[in-house]
């Protein structure tokens, strides 16, 4: 039997300090990092995906980070045959890959080899669903899916248009869910450890607002509006957490300080909904870093030593 290859994954909510924790950790494994952020893929978007910097990489080789413009579709089935071809790279030079980031879905369609069926489309559907919505509201789409798909309707975030439109599209011409088209092996190709960083909630959402607090000064507002001057204004990449808020303001249809509260509340919100994504979805060996972090790591390292070179 040919023994199963390393993969080393760290995941955790935004702000817990994975991008410290990995490059430490890349460094002492010989090993590259993997974005497992769906938003860092695309460029020009930097500030509001706290993208890493190359000094804060250190020297460590990073991958899936600027691979796609700001109106290029990018699904979960793409990162996943883009992320297996640089680990069979990264393996190929004798380095252990690590996965770093907080998209569940994406890093779980690699480790656990999703299959995604290719599921024919019909363009006059999506269309007449895509213009439902402009009259009736991505609430009244949204509804559409509990009968058809109540999964995906329990999921999907009613202002997610795209993929609810995928969705809806998907029964319309399979008669199945979505879900059935994305079946999960029971078991990873890989020699998997997953690694999880988490926090007490207080810190964690202290450590979220001082976030975005640096993103403003860092000049995200300007960030966001080459952006909406650019004519991405539409995509489905400016809906995201740290965008949307910001483009409300820079149309001006809120006030900046309701702009930075509301961004500073989806980021909390958010970090809340990763935790538990992955403590419902993913086998993890959890390190608390609310405190002594130094001292986390070298357990880390402990742990990762146990699992690979005993």
């Amino acid at each position: 039997m040919t023994k199963k290859k390393p993969l080393i994954v760290i995941v955790g909510p935004t702000a817990v300090g994975k991008t410290a924790a990995s490059i430490q950790l890349a460094k002492h494994y010989n090993g590259e990092v993997i974005s497992g952020d769906s938003m860092q893929v695309y460029r020009e978007m930097d500030i509001g995906t706290a993208k890493i910097t190359e000094e804060e990489m250190d020297g460590v080789p990073h991958h899936m980070i600027n691979i796609k413009q700001p109106d290029e579709p990018f699904s979960v089935a793409d990162f996943q045959s883009l992320a297996k071809k640089k680990i069979d790279s990264i393996h190929q030079q004798g380095k252990i890959p690590f996965i770093v980031g907080g998209t569940g879905l994406y890093v779980n369609a690699v480790i656990y080899d999703y299959h995604f069926s290719e599921v024919a489309e019909d363009s006059g559907y999506r269309e007449r669903l895509d213009q439902f919505a402009e009259e009736h509201g991505n609430i009244a789409l949204h509804q559409q899916l509990k009968s058809v798909d109540l999964q995906s309707y329990q999921e999907l975030h009613p202002n997610n248009r795209r993929r609810v439109i995928r969705a809806l599209e998907v029964y319309h011409v399979t008669g199945k869910p979505l879900r059935n088209q994305e079946e999960p092996e029971k078991s990873s190709p890989y020699d998997t450890t997953v690694i999880g960083l988490t926090m007490e909630r207080e810190l964690l959402y202290e450590r979220i607002n001082q976030r975005v607090d640096a993103m403003i000064e860092a000049g995200l507002i300007e960030e966001v509006k080459r952006l909406s001057e650019a004519g991405y204004d539409q995509c489905q990449s400016m809906q995201a957490i740290g965008y949307k808020e910001i483009l409300a303001y820079v149309k001006g249809e809120v006030s900046e300080e309701e702009a930075i509260s509301q961004l500073k509340q989806n980021s909390r919100r958010f970090a809340k909904r990763q935790l538990t994504w992955f403590r419902n979805k993913m086998q993890i060996e959890w390190f608390d870093m609310t405190v002594h972090r130094e001292k986390r790591i070298k357990e880390i390292h402990q742990f990762l030593k146990e699992s690979y070179y005993s």
